[in-house]
């Protein structure tokens, strides 16, 4: 059995060999289209980007770079961009290279609805937006996910994905940013017919959703996730397991913000939370061991992360 063959077993919960670290021998393309400046500059909806040299998080949307100042009018004051319009060229020629019985192919989607919606109007403004001006919000998202559904067909045409990553953070650290009756009746409806075209185009649905999100995660299975990243701690990673287990994958997990970051940990605390997630989310397959975020990390952490996933995520 290959890895690429592994992590599928583990991600469909059919009898891993051992837990895959990260998404092993899956090689991940991001469409065409700006949807985050890698500098300072505009995306492709013309929102304002900024980068800060000492930061780890890279770029960020700037104050008021936001392009819609009345959700109102909306209309008159989005920009989507024009998939006909994107050269797909370089995608087509990378993925004829690709060994496809060695490697499963990923592509990514970020700035999902809730993102591209806060991004479009500003965070204070679009929260307001969801309780004040629901219709509004709910006739715009209606045309992003229009937006993705095509990007995902045309990503698809020419790639033949395996997987799609959809990224949206709908959580803070302690909660979600909206509530769970409103994210619901407006972003649920147009996420769903965003997953319902992954599945229609034989992929795999993965969802990327940082922050604590268990209010709605009976809802994102039922919808038809098959892999929930990157699984920060501040959720009940062992419960939700417990609940949902055979039905969807975990694919993060390792605590990033308290071990593997954390000023003066040790590689023996590193190995010992390697442990304690495959513990918590490894039985009966399910369970993709990566950290809870993705951020520079000391080698000597990673080396013994990677070492102990190794070790200790072999299925007997």
């Amino acid at each position: 059995m290959n890895a690429k063959e592994n992590l599928l077993r583990a991600i469909n919960h059919d009898h891993p060999l051992w837990v895959p670290n990260s998404m092993e021998n899956s090689i991940q393309f991001f469409p065409p289209v700006v949807e985050r400046p890698k500098t300072t500059g505009k995306d492709a909806f013309g929102v304002k980007w900024g980068i800060d040299s000492k930061a780890k998080g890279g770029t960020y949307p700037v104050h008021n770079g936001h392009t819609i100042s009345d959700i109102c009018n909306w209309r008159e004051q989005i920009t989507i961009p024009d998939i006909e319009q994107l050269d797909w060229s370089e995608i087509i020629e990378q993925v004829e290279s690709i060994d496809r019985n060695e490697h499963l192919l990923s592509g990514f989607f970020e700035m999902g609805l809730f993102e591209r919606s806060y991004l479009l109007l500003s965070m204070e403004e679009a929260l307001i937006a969801y309780l004040a001006e629901p219709d509004h919000m709910n006739q715009m998202l209606a045309a992003i996910a229009d937006y993705k559904i095509a990007l995902i067909r045309k990503f698809n045409e020419v790639a033949d994905l395996d997987l799609v990553w959809y990224g949206d953070d709908w959580g803070t650290q302690e909660n979600l940013f909206v509530s769970p009756e409103i994210w619901r009746k407006i972003i649920k409806p147009h996420t769903q017919r965003i997953y319902n075209c992954i599945k229609e185009c034989g992929a795999i649905v993965g969802q990327h959703s940082c922050g604590m999100i268990e209010p709605i995660f009976g809802d994102m299975v039922e919808m038809g996730a098959k892999i929930w990243n990157p699984c920060q701690p501040c959720n009940d990673l062992a419960g939700l397991k417990k609940r949902f287990s055979g039905q969807i994958a975990f694919c993060g997990g390792i605590d990033s913000q308290f071990v593997l970051d954390r000023a003066g940990v040790t590689p023996e605390e590193v190995r010992a939370e390697v442990r304690k997630r495959i513990d918590e989310l490894a039985d009966g397959g399910g369970y993709v061991a990566s950290p809870s975020h993705s951020v520079p990390y000391d080698p000597i952490i990673l080396e013994a992360m990677n070492d102990e996933i190794s070790r200790y995520g072999k299925y007997s």
